[in-house]
């Protein structure tokens, strides 16, 4: 059996998605036959900017990814901040430099899941995956949410919890936050969710 690729892509200002997103990995890989690669997006803020808003350094040992490389993908899972609602203007820079990819639907059929760090319960966890799956659908792909697969953790309410139906999430408040052992769980259990979807399917090809 071949390997199945699944490419987790992201964009990470403050840490929150990349914790995030080093999860999802963690959980594709826990899937025999799948291949999970982490990859980022490039960034568009000026070196002062980003000292100004005390980012911290951009993590080494994950490469930034071009547009053509999606091709070399079976499956996707897309992590970005909210920015009123929607992506980092970072993510969406790059689903823009899409464009040769959407003329040829060449991403056509891949499913793709979305992961997300808001500020606060009224920064998007749901609007941020929801206005996200805009640049699936116009691609093609087919959008993998977890809808309420991950049992009784989707109805925790005695603790701050980000994620949803759509996805994984977390909360970053003023930044302090760190993403809690419950939504890295979802975080886990999402990237093991989507790979076993993209194995079925790549090992399923649909009838032309």
């Amino acid at each position: 059996m071949t390997t199945t690729k699944v490419y987790i892509v992201y964009y990470s200002l403050h840490g929150h998605v990349e914790t995030m997103a080093r999860e999802v990995q963690r959980g594709a890989n826990a899937v025999e036959g799948v291949e999970a690669t982490l990859w980022q997006v490039p960034e568009t803020l000026s070196d002062t900017i980003l000292q100004k808003v005390k980012a911290p350094p951009r993590a080494n040992d994950v490469a930034e990814i071009r547009p053509e490389q999606l091709l070399e993908a079976d499956g996707f899972l897309f992590g970005f901040p909210s920015r009123f609602g929607v992506m980092a203007s970072q993510f969406k820079a790059f689903f823009d430099a899409t464009h040769e990819l959407w003329a040829s639907q060449a991403l056509a059929g891949k499913p793709a899941g979305v992961f997300w760090s808001t500020g606060f319960y009224g920064g998007g966890q749901e609007l941020t995956a929801l206005t996200a799956v805009t640049q699936l659908a116009h691609h093609g792909m087919l959008f993998v949410p977890l809808g309420y697969t991950f049992g009784s953790g989707m109805f925790e309410i005695n603790e701050v919890k980000g994620g949803s139906a759509y996805g994984a999430g977390t909360f970053a408040a003023d930044g302090s936050r760190q993403p809690t052992e419950l939504e890295l769980q979802q975080a886990f259990y999402q990237g093991k969710y989507v790979a076993k979807i993209t194995k079925k399917l790549k090992n399923q090809p649909l009838s032309s």
